[in-house]
């Protein structure tokens, strides 16, 4: 059988190479004698599997000295309460609403403290990145929490738009845009990011915070929930998802051999360019997001016609481009272009969008 084009929003596609590196792994991992999936957390060959991901994350991010990384579970969503648990002095914290996963941090984050909304694209069903009045700042707010990347609405803080918190930690979800394009860590006080869109498998998410941050939290904090602990046992207080970890070096690897996050970058906005064009141009299709914010991983269209855009999710689909159907809240198409989706298969989608357009205009 023949390999979809998979433009799914996450899980989603992994590079070819990572898939036959790990299919080829499987049975038995070097010399081990044994699969990853059955290797103890705790030998020298895991030790030096995680050891050397942590490694190859700080070379493409450029992570400084004073960053500890972690490799977590429970996904973007237990970290919604993680970070109020840990940054927490005051109990106050700032928070921009661009989308669901923000809204659902808000939620979270109301039932551990003070929220203040900073601002929200909610009027316009967040198709846009609200402008910032720094008026609205808190000073003495614990933290500030921007989602640089709104998987479901396609849209991104680009560079000019994130904001300057001063002392303020800044702390973002980038679990729909890391490793896609050049982020300056030293911004940022906390970056997490669930690996399943651009790192790895389902199963683990990563946490790359400010050394200073780790000393907040209260003595009484849950053992599991604590950022401390976890940095103090180089993420193997518990079983760590070993598995997900692996394949999320090889990714890694992958990425370095393709030239860095500056190469990955430059063809995602190819990508970007290939897809918005058109769109842009389209007698019957139109992007839904303010041109100035759009995203490079998601993109999400209509044609304004919700039987013609079943009609072209279910076209689609039976000619190989699987999962373009938009979110449930949004409704019309959603083509997600993570780091392993190349130039190639999105002008293949946009050519068959064109002869779509052309049967149905």
């Amino acid at each position: 059988m023949n390999r979809v084009i998979n433009f799914s929003a996450g899980p989603s596609a992994l590079p070819l190479e990572v898939l036959e590196a790990a299919q080829k792994e499987t049975v038995c991992y070097k010399d081990s004698g044994m699969s990853v999936m059955e290797m103890s957390h705790r030998s020298k060959v895991y030790e030096e599997i995680i050891g050397e991901t942590e490694k190859d994350l700080r070379a493409l991010m450029n992570i400084p000295d004073n960053y500890k990384v972690l490799f977590l579970q429970g996904g973007a969503s237990l970290q919604f309460a993680m970070i109020p648990l840990n940054l927490s002095k005051k109990g106050s914290a700032d928070y921009v609403n661009t989308g669901l996963w923000s809204k659902k941090a808000i939620a979270e984050a109301k039932k551990l403290g003070k929220v203040n909304v900073v601002a929200s694209s909610e009027d316009t069903t967040f198709n846009y990145i609200p402008k910032l009045d720094s008026n609205k700042f808190d000073d003495s707010a614990d933290y500030f929490h921007i989602t640089l990347n709104n998987t479901i609405y396609g849209t991104r803080f680009t560079k000019s738009k994130i904001p300057d918190t001063k002392n303020v930690p800044l702390v973002t979800d980038a679990s729909s845009i890391i490793l896609s394009e050049d982020i300056d860590v030293k911004k940022f006080g906390l970056i997490y990011a669930g690996a399943q869109k651009n790192m790895a498998p389902a199963g683990v998410v990563a946490v790359i915070i400010r050394e200073d941050l780790l000393d907040i939290a209260k003595d009484d904090i849950l053992s599991m929930m604590s950022y401390k602990i976890h940095a103090d046992n180089d993420s193997m207080f518990n079983t760590p998802p070993t598995y997900s970890i692996y394949v999320m070096g090889l990714v890694f690897k992958w990425l370095l051999k393709m030239g860095g996050v500056p190469a990955i970058q430059k063809r995602n906005e190819e990508k970007g360019k290939v897809i918005y064009d058109f769109l842009d141009n389209s007698k019957l299709f139109k992007a839904t997001v303010a041109a100035d914010d759009r995203s490079l991983m998601n993109v999400p269209f209509v044609t304004g016609n919700p039987d013609l855009d079943a009609k072209f999710v279910k076209e689609s689909s039976n000619n190989g481009f699987l999962n373009l159907k938009g979110h449930r809240s949004v409704g019309g198409m959603r083509a997600s272009m993570y780091n392993a989706i190349d130039v190639g298969q999105v002008t293949a989608l946009v050519d068959f969008m064109k002869k779509f357009e052309k049967e149905n205009v």
